[in-house]
């Protein structure tokens, strides 16, 4: 009965433990992602937060709260560049310089 009752005991603490909690996203997608996917680029395909952060609980991560860091960082790395400083424009040319008269000898 004391070996059932810790057998018990050892499966339930087992079975509450998170191995993903406190992990960084990107090792979180380097552990679980990317034996398929070689770059976390695309994956969001412009889904809302909560239904790949649902997506992903039913199917890849261990828990609600690493299936929430996943995605936003899935939705993060997948946001367009932002818009880089426009160069700055060229000096506009100046009007042509009238030629020079020849010279005749």
């Amino acid at each position: 009965m004391g070996l059932a009752a810790a057998a018990v005991l050892t499966a339930t603490v087992a079975a509450a433990q998170n191995l993903d909690a406190g992990k960084p996203p990107a090792k979180l997608f380097a552990d679980g992602c990317a034996t398929c996917h070689r770059s976390p680029r695309g994956l969001a395909k412009g889904r809302f937060s909560l239904t790949l952060s649902w997506f992903l609980k039913d199917h890849y991560a261990t828990s609600s709260d690493s299936a929430k860091v996943l995605a936003d960082y899935l939705q993060s790395v997948d946001e367009p560049p932002r818009a880089a400083a426009k160069p700055a424009k060229k000096p506009a040319r100046s009007a042509p310089r009238p030629a020079k008269p020849v010279q005749s000898q």
